[in-house]
Order: C-alpha cells, then sequence, then structure tokens
C-alpha cells in the first residue's frame, strides 16, 4: 500500500518536477524490495492517502541537502546550484539514505506537509475583490467593504498578507507595486470586479493544527523543503514571501479549525465583510471536522447581515477525468446576500489562473 501511494505521489508529479517524480518512483521500486526506504518509512506503513506520505519523504529528503547533510545528492538539486541527472539519482540518494535513515524516519513521522504557496494569493486577491464589491452592492453600497481575513489551515501564514503583494498584469500592478513578493499572477480573463478599487485589510488571523514558525530558521527550512527542488520559480517566489513575511509578522494559532473558527466568528464587525478563506486544506481535514467546519460557518452565516456579511472563498482541487487528475476551483459564497459562484480554476500552486464566472453547484 505505501509503495502504491509513492508511486501515486510520483504520477502527480509528472510533467512539472521530473525530479522528484523520479526520487519517488524509485523509492516506490524500493520499498517493494524492502530496501533502507522501507526502513525510512517504518512507522508510517499504515498511512493513508490525504497524510502524503511520499511527499513528506520528499520533503525529508530535501531538507537533508538544504541543510549541506548530503553532498552526493545535491548535485542533482537546483535549489542548492545543482542540475539533476537523472539516471544517476537514486544511485546518488542511497548513500545519503543510509547515513541518515533514523533521522529521516523521525522527520517523516513527525511532520506533516506544509506548502503554504504563495501563489495562491494570486487567486485569493482577486476573490477577495469580487466578495467585497459584491457584498456592497448587495447592501446598497457605492464603497466595498473592508475585509477580515480568517484562514484555516494557514501553515506559516504566507497568504494573510495578499494586499501586501504585487501582481503584475500586462498594463499595471494590482496590489502593492512596491512589495518585497511581486507576482505574475498568469491570468486568463479577468476577476469580475473593478479592478481600480484598492483592497482594504482590516484584520487577518489565521489557524493550525501545526503552525510554522517563518521567524525561525527551522520554520523556513521546513517550508523551503516541501518546494520541489527543481521548480526554480517556486522556491524564489518562497524566499520574497517569506521575507515578506519577516516585515510584517502575523501570528498563526494552533488550534483545530472548528473551535478557533467558531471563536472568531462569534464576534461580527459593522461595516466590515468577513472573509473565512482556505486552500489545498480539505484533503487532510477529518471528516467529522468537516461536518463541525460547516456547522460552524452555517451558524454564523444564519446571523449575517448586510452591515456585517460573511464570505467563504476557497481554492481546493476537484478531481477531473483520471484518478490522478485534479482542477482548483476558486469558490465563493456570501450571506446574507445568497451568491455562490465559481470564479474559475487554476494550477494548485496558485498560477496560472483562469477566470470564468459559473454558479457553484
Amino acid at each position: 500500500m505505501l509503495a502504491e501511494l509513492f508511486a501515486a505521489a510520483a504520477r502527480a508529479c509528472r510533467d512539472r518536477s521530473p525530479l522528484t517524480q523520479r526520487l519517488l518512483d524509485d523509492a516506490a521500486d524500493d520499498l517493494g524490495r524492502g530496501g533502507v526506504t522501507a526502513r525510512v518509512m517504518a512507522g508510517s506503513e499504515r498511512d493513508r492517502e490525504g497524510t502524503m506520505p511520499g511527499l513528506r519523504f520528499a520533503g525529508a529528503v530535501h531538507r537533508l541537502v538544504l541543510e549541506g547533510r548530503a553532498p552526493g545528492l545535491a548535485k542533482h538539486y537546483p535549489s542548492v546550484g545543482g542540475q539533476p541527472h537523472l539516471p544517476m539519482l537514486w544511485q546518488d540518494a542511497l548513500p545519503a539514505l543510509e547515513e541518515h535513515a533514523d533521522l529521516l524516519r523521525h522527520r517523516v513521522l513527525a511532520t506533516v506537509v506544509q506548502t503554504n504557496e504563495p501563489g495562491r494569493s494570486a487567486p485569493l486577491y482577486g476573490g477577495l475583490v469580487v466578495a467585497a464589491q459584491e457584498a456592497a452592492k448587495a447592501a446598497n453600497r457605492t464603497v466595498p467593504f473592508c475585509v477580515r481575513l480568517l484562514e484555516v489551515g494557514a501553515s506559516g501564514g504566507l497568504n494573510l498578507r495578499p494586499h501586501h503583494v504585487g501582481y503584475r498584469l500586462e498594463d499595471t500592478v494590482l496590489g502593492d507595486p512596491d512589495s518585497l513578493l511581486v507576482l505574475d499572477p498568469e491570468w486568463t480573463g479577468r476577476p469580475p470586479a473593478d479592478l481600480s478599487h484598492r483592497l482594504r485589510v482590516v484584520g487577518r488571523a489565521g489557524c493550525d493544527l501545526h503552525p510554522v514558525d517563518v521567524s525561525t530558521e527551522d520554520g523556513r527550512l521546513h517550508l523551503s523543503s516541501f518546494v520541489w527542488a527543481d521548480q526554480l520559480e517556486r522556491w524564489n517566489r518562497l524566499r520574497d514571501a517569506l521575507d515578506l513575511a519577516a516585515t510584517d509578522p502575523v501570528g498563526v494559532d494552533r488550534s483545530p479549525g472548528p473551535e478557533w473558527l467558531a471563536g472568531q466568528l462569534a464576534r461580527a464587525e459593522r461595516d466590515v465583510l468577513t472573509v473565512v478563506w482556505h486552500s489545498v486544506v480539505w484533503q487532510y481535514v477529518s471528516p467529522a471536522d468537516r461536518a463541525m467546519g460547516r456547522a460552524v460557518l452555517a451558524d454564523a452565516a444564519a446571523k449575517a447581515t448586510p452591515t456585517t456579511p460573511l464570505a467563504l472563498l476557497v481554492f481546493e482541487p476537484r478531481r477531473v477525468d483520471g484518478p490522478d487528475e485534479y482542477r482548483f476551483e476558486l469558490l465563493l459564497k456570501l450571506w446574507p446576500a445568497g451568491i455562490s459562484l465559481n470564479l474559475g480554476h487554476g494550477q494548485g500552486h496558485g498560477t496560472p489562473f483562469t477566470w470564468n464566472v459559473t454558479p457553484w453547484e
């Protein structure tokens, strides 16, 4: 079963990270032979798909490279200046796996996948602009609402500062053009909103079961290890996002999502749109917590008013076509306006993204 999960994770990297795909394919074969990968993954044999054992393994190996513990393997990793030679990758990985098997096993058992991809701020920004303006229309206001952003599954909180990021379009830069993090959102189409109105965020908070402190070297290494090492654009984007976070700290509470959300939604702010947000989190949430979260949100939605509106904005995968094919959709609900929209779809890392508004059914 574990070898099958590794193979599935390898297929998910297809055409996006040849290095990670090859590492996981070879590790899956090694698991089948009872090789060193079985020692590294001891204790994880009964993992389910949602725990992403293959990506935890790949992240643990990448962290060895980032820490300088695997110089023979580093020559394959562009994140440290290497150049992949895939036919030799596993041969060069084996000495590092053998030498650090105990450390790798500890890290695989103790960690969860934490991508905290800052590229997702691009569709989030567009979705927030749409939400603020649609809520204003429903309340017969001429000025968009200010936004209070609540993120469930926030990891290191890198997506809790969308208004402090720049978004480069053909003829302008949305958001903050002087930001340390300027994204090319690669948008096809545009959000159904007036982009000349600047997004105003007046409150931010997040929670996570395993929050990452991005002010520490350990936290930065942890997030960096889960970026596929041959995707240098993402690597550089994360570097910039971490630098931005250092200038604009936002705390992330250690808490289960439903409990935290209930406390946050217990108070409503007049003339502020409260937006509950999560991205690529749903697959990690237990069925019980999903049900509790829905109940908490439904209770708050029933109490929303035109002057204290509530929104749910999520960017989550939906399976399409084959078993390993997904499309990530940006979905918006607004209360009490009763608006429910599918705003578009894109890649899991947030870019590129296609705006194509349809009803959310």
